[in-house]
């Protein structure tokens, strides 16, 4: 099967040439300057005043507030995980000497878990501050991303239903996540656009480059390279540090126009200053495609160099499954890490792991009945429907492997040019 694939992928990149000529839709000048971009500043008189004020024995609550939303920030920006265990600290301790306002501050920690991939700390977070009383829609805000991690669909979509209002930024973006959901791409971008345009309406910088590359990843999925491409660059044009969005060009760079090389030099420079380690999985499977065992290697020796930081957590145990699966396969281990991912959110994604844990390790029929009671319309994620095809060939179950490749088959610029190959292969 590895050799068919290995053809399958050189016949792809002896064409690639070609492609790059009719798919070429980037042009190295709108992006070139944002790469050469300096380390994130991981401090600012702002945060220096406030922090200057907590001492060991310190009840200067605002201060805490304060430090933790920076630190928050630097995370954003660097990736670097340790500021995001900082805005825990600091946020923690907010919560336990707050008197008025410890409803804001149980929402912010459970942001801040939800961050961590500890949902079920979120929630119980979440629940608090809807105890103690505070603003009400934000906090129905929460519990709908809270459930909606937890795979808790049914009361997410009641705090939704509540919030409903057409003209709010929260409520617009919650009605797209849902919609994605559900399936519905075309309601999603609408809804999206409809809050880009409340975003930008409000001269919000912050939600505005959020709104820009949700939508362009909005546009990605639905085929839309070129408009997802102009709004990774207005990304930039906001934020020239923007990792998620340089991250973004890369994959159309790859995906769509054939040119792995270009796509590995972006996400060099992107790796320069920032830590986040999927970023090295994304590199090594570029090295993968090109070829290069050696790059491909190393990328994944800084991956699990990075994952020895046990502030992680369970951040990453997805792409731990993924590489248990299929670059390590130790299944046993991959089994084990899933059960541990159901346990903490019983979501379609997670069963899919498992299911297809089992499946690796031999154990088909499992693996059926599992993804038929949890996984089989319950989500549209291509990702997740490749594991399930795969499932269904081994089952011998060829009418459905059909039904679902020709679905894949149209969602490949998403999946990938080694999908790709996988996916000609069902």
């Amino acid at each position: 099967m590895r050799f068919i694939i290995l053809c399958l992928m050189t016949t792809l990149l002896l064409s690639c040439g070609q492609q790059q000529i009719e798919n070429q839709i980037t042009d190295k000048k709108d992006y070139e300057a944002y790469l050469a971009s300096t380390p994130s500043k991981t401090t600012s008189k702002y945060f220096e005043i406030w922090n200057s004020k907590i001492k060991p024995d310190s009840i200067q609550l605002l201060s805490f507030g304060i430090v933790g939303g920076e630190y928050n920030r630097f995370f954003k920006n660097t990736g670097d995980v340790k500021y995001l265990k900082k805005a825990e600290k600091a946020l923690k301790k907010a919560t336990d000497i707050a008197g008025i306002g410890r409803s804001g501050y149980y929402s912010a920690l459970a942001r801040n878990y939800i961050s961590q991939h500890r949902f079920k700390e979120a929630l119980q977070m979440a629940d608090s501050a809807l105890a103690v009383g505070g603003n009400q829609k934000s906090i129905q805000s929460l519990l709908f991303d809270v459930h909606m991690e937890l795979g808790n669909y049914d009361i997410a979509k009641s705090n939704l239903d509540s919030l409903t209002n057409m003209s709010d930024f929260g409520y617009l973006i919650r009605q797209a996540k849902w919609s994605d959901y559900k399936g519905d791409l075309d309601t999603t971008i609408r809804m999206m656009e409809k809050a880009k345009l409340r975003a930008e309406s409000s001269k919000n910088e912050a939600l505005i480059l959020w709104s820009y590359t949700n939508l362009a990843d909005y546009y990605g999925h639905a085929g839309r390279i070129q408009d997802s491409y102009q709004h990774y660059l207005k990304s930039l044009a906001l934020d020239y540090q923007n990792a998620y969005a340089k991250k973004g060009i890369a994959w159309i760079v790859f995906s769509y126009e054939n040119n792995p090389e270009e796509a590995l030099r972006i996400l060099n420079a992107v790796t320069k200053h920032y830590k986040a380690p999927d970023y090295y999985l994304l590199k090594a499977e570029i090295s993968e495609y090109m070829g290069d065992e050696k790059s491909n290697l190393a990328n994944l020796d800084n991956y699990f160099k990075e994952l020895k930081n046990t502030s992680y957590g369970d951040m990453y145990n997805a792409y731990n499954i993924d590489l248990y699966l299929n670059v390590t396969e130790q299944y046993g281990k991959a089994i084990a890490l899933s059960q541990k991912e159901v346990d903490n959110r019983p979501t379609p994604e997670s069963y899919s792991f498992l299911a297809y844990s089992l499946f690796k390790n031999g154990e088909v029929d499992k693996a059926k009945e599992l993804v038929e009671s949890y996984v089989v319309n319950k989500t549209f994620e291509p990702a997740i429907m490749f594991r399930v095809a795969e499932i269904y060939k081994a089952a011998g179950n060829m009418d459905k492997v059909k039904e679902i490749k020709k679905d894949l088959v149209e969602a490949s610029y998403e999946l990938g040019p080694i999908m790709a190959a996988d996916i000609q292969a069902l």
